[in-house]
């Protein structure tokens, strides 16, 4: 005759509870996934300085390319590395390109998807200098296979 092996099935309340496979856990944080970007927006950063530009309404477009650009991933803890590109137009301000490396340097620290690594910096020299239009690319290096490149673009208003 056989022999029963079977375990018996232990009570619900006694379960042990599936992590979630939307939950990340980074530097011993266990925060969801979705949560760990909601501070970005009014996360305090350094302050972008301006200079005049002393011919506003030309066709002036200037490009500052930061191919050094590092964050960290919010999910894995690692290292991002990335080359970030502003293009824009300005209007009356240029940004200062000292305070811009400090407040780029900033980034190094902080757990920050791609997708709002271009958005926040967009937002900030967008403050800063008031341009007429201006785009922020990141190419971000691949890692597993996938390399990412996102981009986000600002139109001023009309008639300026």
């Amino acid at each position: 005759m056989a022999k029963n092996t079977a375990r018996p099935q232990r009570a619900a309340s006694a379960r042990k509870t599936v992590k979630p496979a939307n939950t990340a856990t980074v530097k011993g944080s266990s925060a969801t996934y979705e949560d760990r970007q909601d501070h970005i927006p009014g996360l305090k950063m350094p302050e972008i300085e301006t200079w005049a530009f002393m011919y506003p309404g030309s066709a002036t477009t200037l490009e500052v390319s930061v191919p050094e650009f590092t964050c960290i991933c919010p999910k894995t803890g690692l290292p991002d590395f990335a080359t970030i590109v502003i293009t824009y137009v300005p209007e009356k301000l240029c940004l200062e390109l000292k305070s811009f490396k400090e407040y780029i340097n900033s980034f190094r620290d902080l757990g920050i998807f791609h997708e709002h690594v271009v958005n926040r910096i967009l937002a900030d020299c967008v403050k800063a200098c008031r341009p007429r239009s201006m785009e922020v690319r990141g190419v971000f290096n691949a890692r597993g296979g996938i390399q990412t490149t996102a981009s986000a673009g600002y139109q001023g208003k009309a008639g300026r």
